[in-house]
């Protein structure tokens, strides 16, 4: 299987960073984008489309990349994704990302079809994390990051299995929800959520 490769960032000038997000379709949690910028001479073996990889494949390759990579992360709250809606949550969080770099690229590729509005040179590539070695590499410190926040929360909020599900609409998480209630870290806007809030039991933060 041909995995994502340095083919298509090459016409463009270093350093470069990468830059993915996860976490938009979730019912809880926050959204979270990661900026990686790597040496072409020294990065990891392995590097793919973060969904394509097993959990202690993308473990061991995030872990790897802390060491020879520059990174940048950027989340996005509940609250703020409420109040802006996912799709400019997600753009902000990929704007924090890159400006936690602590430096300015000389471009960035973003996964997807649309960049920030911020004024940077960038290139936006649909399917990218599954292109563009920069992007894949960003898709796993974003899942991995992000997947680290959702455990921690299922520790405060045990029964929605946000340790497995990490949030998504599964059945088990929409059951939890009618039985336990809505949480602090459950997205008011999201249909599934909205629908569910009048006659749901609200938790307090821990």
């Amino acid at each position: 299987m041909k995995r994502p490769c340095f083919k298509l960032e090459l016409p463009f000038p270093q350093p470069l960073a990468g830059v993915d997000e996860a976490g938009c379709a979730p019912l809880a949690g926050p959204v979270v984008a990661a900026a990686v910028v790597l040496d072409r001479d020294k990065f990891p073996r392995g590097i793919d489309d973060s969904k394509k990889l097993d959990l202690d494949t993308r473990e061991a390759i995030y872990g790897r990349l802390q060491k020879v990579a520059r990174i940048g992360v950027g989340i996005c709250s509940v609250e703020e994704i409420d109040h802006i809606n996912i799709y400019w949550a997600r753009m902000l969080a990929m704007t924090r990302a890159v400006e936690a770099l602590g430096f300015d690229p000389a471009w960035v590729l973003v996964d997807g079809n649309a960049c920030p509005r911020w004024q940077r040179p960038s290139k936006a590539i649909v399917a990218g994390d599954a292109k563009c070695r920069s992007i894949a590499a960003a898709s796993i410190v974003a899942k991995v990051t992000r997947d680290r926040i959702m455990a921690d929360y299922a520790a405060d909020y045990p029964g929605y299995g946000w340790e497995t599900n990490r949030g998504y609409p599964t059945p088990e998480h929409i059951r939890a929800i009618d039985a336990l209630g809505i949480t602090p870290h459950h997205r008011r806007t999201f249909s599934k959520v909205r629908d569910k809030l009048e006659q749901a039991i609200l938790l307090p933060l821990e």
